[in-house]
């Protein structure tokens, strides 16, 4: 049974652009044993091209092509870096500038099989980052990517020392708990144990912008999910009680 809701966030004759949950693959992996979002498309529209990919962790925008000829159309542009891609969240501390680019090669690491670093052997790859909205221990931050590759954003966050909030290949992986922003936090006496508030890669892709292959403009945009705009919304609350 599949437990993953696909929202479609716009559809035409050429493309399909979801709003993907956090968790589930985009294309089936080699060993095949998850269910992938393109599986789920198939079984729906029969014919689905891939165009591009979103880490299982991320969130948010992810198109695919409907037919041959818009999937050659997207896919050089995707290689050739005509493609605006936009990202939001959550980091660890506070970045020091607030905005700025990481032009850092990426590779994968020697030894770690899925695991990418920051290397001048390594693939060029240029992020730009812009600081939203600080929260003392935290901080809400707005991606560009001029390269697509595995992970960038995420190695890029841990090189200059900002790993992604829940990140378990590049950060801590800890949760986010209310008792880690509130000063004065004391379980209830019906809880033995406290639930995180958020407890998944806080990492959304917001939106992308290409051209058809006829030559029509698509601005494709996926709504914040909603676990994420509760632990912005409980980062507000409680700004300024933050442990740095």
């Amino acid at each position: 049974m599949n437990k993953f809701k696909t929202e479609i966030i716009f559809e035409d004759e050429s493309i399909i652009a979801i709003n993907k949950p956090s968790g589930l693959l985009s294309v089936p992996d080699r060993e095949g044993k998850e269910v992938s979002l393109k599986q789920l498309l198939q079984e729906r529209y029969n014919h689905i091209w891939t165009v591009h990919r979103l880490d299982k962790d991320t969130s948010g925008a992810i198109v695919f092509a409907k037919n041959e000829q818009t999937h050659r159309s997207l896919s050089v542009q995707f290689e050739s870096r005509e493609v605006e891609k936009y990202y939001v969240g959550l980091v660890h501390g506070i970045p020091t500038p607030e905005s700025g680019s990481v032009d850092a090669a990426i590779m994968e690491h020697p030894v770690k099989k899925g695991v990418m670093i920051t290397h001048k052997k390594g693939k060029p790859s240029l992020t730009d980052f812009t600081t939203i909205e600080s929260f003392g221990s935290y901080s809400y931050m707005h991606f560009r990517i001029h390269t697509g590759r595995t992970h960038q954003i995420r190695v890029h966050m841990k090189h200059i020392g900002h790993s992604i909030v829940c990140d378990d290949l590049y950060g801590n992986g800890e949760p986010v708990m209310l008792s880690s922003i509130k000063k004065k936090f004391h379980l209830s006496k019906k809880e033995e144990t406290e639930h995180p508030l958020f407890n998944r890669l806080a990492l959304h892709a917001e939106r992308v912008l290409f051209t058809g292959a006829q030559k029509q403009q698509y601005r494709i945009e996926a709504p914040l999910p909603k676990d994420m705009r509760a632990l912005l919304q409980q980062l507000r609350k409680w700004k300024g009680q933050q442990r740095i």
